[in-house]
């Protein structure tokens, strides 16, 4: 499995045919979100239209009623999980943007550009506290359990990337550590809550393709950054570089480096405000040194893993669909 070109139109129907299993109950999420954060606070219903607007393609909705379906039951809780996941996941979007100061998230302003920076940390706290009131009221312990704890990863994920000074010295290790935190346990919990309410018996299972998943998925992502246009990924490229941010294929290429090509990579991280022709010169310093390469032949390894971890899950239209979930995760151009 390897990453491939393929277009934009063709990902989107792949991902239709992803979600065609899961399709009526993932058409309840939406109205599942609104009935969690409903509130009759003007300010609040303002940015949650706005955020609304801005949700993704619900992938990891998707993930935990694909897992929710290994043996082919409907378990109605799980429409409910699915909700409290996908808003869990806008809170750390909310909270991101927040930290970074991002003007731009799938094209469209963020909350904290929009409205202002402060009432984006409330409602980014409203959001995780509206999820967890829901899972209080849905009373499963274990599930509460997966859920509390992958936020608290996610967040010291976050904390642990605000507290490197030495960004350069970020190792592959350092960022591995820090995607498993801040991207692929999110995955996991999605996966093993899915399984938790429907097919307890595939919940390791779950577990280690969901851990493998979210690496392969963070992993492309960084790619996309390097790679992408803005009139794909909604987003400048080359976005990291100019926040500073260190990804796996800035630590691939800078250990191919001699002092020449590295002396450009350091002058950009001692600039607060990298220029276009930087952000350009280093990217094409990190492409021609293999970053890139090393990078997606990282994710296609991470993608190998999450498919031999299906191998103990029993076959059903869900199971096909997770696997055909994978090429997705590594193929996808915004």
């Amino acid at each position: 499995m390897t990453v491939s070109d393929r277009s934009p139109a063709s990902l989107a129907a792949a991902l239709r045919d992803i979600q065609a299993p899961v399709r009526a109950e993932l058409d309840a999420v939406p109205d599942e979100l609104w009935r969690i954060v409903s509130t009759d606070v003007p300010l609040v219903r303002d940015v949650q239209s706005h955020l609304m607007a801005m949700k993704g393609k619900l992938f990891r909705p998707t993930l935990l009623l694909l897992a929710s379906q290994l043996e082919e039951r409907s378990p109605p809780e799980a429409v409910t999980y699915a909700a409290i996941v996908e808003l869990i996941h806008l809170a750390t979007l909310v909270h991101d943007d927040a930290v970074d100061h991002s003007v731009l998230r799938r094209g469209m302003p963020t909350v904290n550009a929009l409205f202002s920076h402060q009432l984006s940390v409330i409602m980014g706290d409203f959001l995780y506290l509206r999820a967890l009131r829901e899972m209080v009221r849905l009373g499963e312990p274990e599930a509460m359990r997966i859920i509390a704890e992958a936020s608290n990863e996610m967040t010291l994920g976050e904390i642990r990337q605000l507290g490197a000074f030495d960004a350069l010295g970020f190792s592959e290790a350092d960022y591995e550590a820090l995607i498993r935190a801040k991207t692929a346990t999110l995955f996991m919990a999605a996966c093993e809550v899915g399984a938790l309410c429907g097919a307890p018996a595939c919940r390791p299972a779950m577990a280690r393709y969901a851990e493998r998943l979210g690496m392969a998925f963070q992993v492309a992502d960084d790619v996309l950054d390097y790679t992408g246009e803005s009139a794909v990924t909604g987003k400048p490229s080359g976005l990291d570089l100019r926040e500073h941010k260190v990804t796996l294929p800035l630590i691939a290429a800078l250990r191919e480096m001699d002092a020449s090509p590295r002396r450009r990579v350091e002058g950009l991280f001692a600039n607060p405000e990298p220029t276009e022709d930087e952000i350009a010169e280093v990217i094409g310093v990190v492409r021609a040194h293999g970053g890139i390469d090393f990078a997606r032949r990282r994710a296609d390894q991470f993608s190998r893993e999450a498919e031999e971890a299906l191998d103990a899950v029993p076959e059903s239209p869900a199971r096909t669909a997770l696997v055909e979930g994978i090429a997705y995760v590594v193929e996808r151009r915004w």
